[in-house]
């Protein structure tokens, strides 16, 4: 067995695709597929289904992920653990992030925090899918502060007493299909400007990309099913948006997915909306979280100097100014006019 078997999975797990996979993990294809072969060796059974097109977890892999996740997870906090104390160290900082806000906002944050700290050292703890989870990285201390998106429909359930928080922006949500779902014409503009009304009213089984119960979406989106009914089946489910827009891309079926992710898809028409009508629409706030337990590594100061380079004139405990911008919450029927 070896660790990077495991981060081989996890990471195929996420994108559903042996060659994006390969690519974020830095290798040829042919030696990714082999290393996830040596795993299903040691396994002693399949882990992917090579028979579906994105790949998928058989039901045994589906087992096995949470298992490789938690073993990633521990192998990397006992070297951290173990490695004695250096200068570097001390000027280093964990950021547990969602995947999506990894990809989209990220870059640009390092950045921010480079120049407010010059030489610090910053890690990415990867997302592990669910809510609960990404909170325990912040209050085990594996993690120094954690970016996340934040909505009324899901509680957080901090206790505000022990962690501080900043505001960095907002975001919206937007439900998008492919002009062509599954092979057949999922919404002709010129006929349906609102597919999800048609959908709703024809009381159409639509197939749905579903984010699971456990993750900050399915949470916000299965309140907001509630409200809205309609018929759906669900036909793959992954917690990371990344993964879930290429099935969105390929016409699986309907999704909704970050704009900040999607823009250029709908830029150029590969997505659409499927409905002009802001109550289909979430709008989420884009936070950073502290616990205030890790004092002994990073002090107050720290954090105030990192939070307002992220948020430009941010304060703690979620009063910060908000970025000129990110300001403005995106308008969904702005976007609706953009792309008709």
């Amino acid at each position: 067995m070896e660790l990077k078997w495991l981060e081989d999975f996890v990471m195929l797990a996420n994108t559903a695709s042996f060659s994006r996979a390969a690519e974020a993990r830095n290798v040829t294809q042919s030696a990714f597929s082999r290393r996830i072969k040596q795993l299903e060796a040691w396994c002693g059974t399949p882990l992917i289904s090579r028979a579906t097109i994105p790949a998928e977890l058989t039901p045994e892999g589906k087992t096995f992920l949470p298992i490789a996740q938690e073993a990633i997870r521990t192998f990397h906090a006992t070297r951290e653990v173990l490695r004695p104390d250096n200068r570097r160290r001390q000027r280093s900082v964990n950021i547990a992030s969602l995947h999506t806000l990894t990809v989209t906002m990220v870059p640009d944050w390092l950045d921010r925090i480079d120049a407010a700290v010059p030489g610090i050292v910053t890690k990415l703890i990867p997302d592990r899918g669910g809510i609960e989870a990404n909170l325990e990285a912040l209050v085990s201390g594996e993690a120094d502060m954690l970016l996340t998106y934040a909505h009324p429909y899901v509680p957080m359930l901090l206790d505000p007493e022990q962690f501080d928080w900043i505001v960095l922006g907002h975001e919206a949500i937007l439900p998008v299909i492919a002009p062509h779902l599954r092979g057949e014409r999922a919404a002709n503009p010129c006929e349906h400007d609102d597919f999800l009304a048609h959908a709703a009213e024809s009381k159409l089984n639509v197939p749905y990309l579903d984010y699971g119960p456990d993750s900050f979406f399915g949470t916000a989106l299965r309140r907001l099913f509630t409200d809205r009914p309609f018929r759906r089946h669900i036909v793959h489910e992954n917690s990371i948006s990344v993964g879930l827009r290429e099935l969105a891309l390929h016409g699986w079926g309907l999704c909704w997915l970050p704009e900040m992710l999607v823009k250029d898809d709908l830029s150029n028409r590969h997505l659409i909306l499927a409905s002009p009508e802001p109550e289909w629409q979430l709008h989420v706030e884009i936070r950073l979280y502290r616990y205030r337990g890790d004092e002994q590594k990073h002090d107050q100061r720290l954090w105030q100097v990192i939070s307002q380079a992220l948020s430009v004139q941010g304060q703690v405990n979620g009063d910060g100014a908000i970025p000129p911008s990110l300001a403005e919450p995106s308008s969904f029927k702005t976007a609706a006019a953009r792309f008709p």
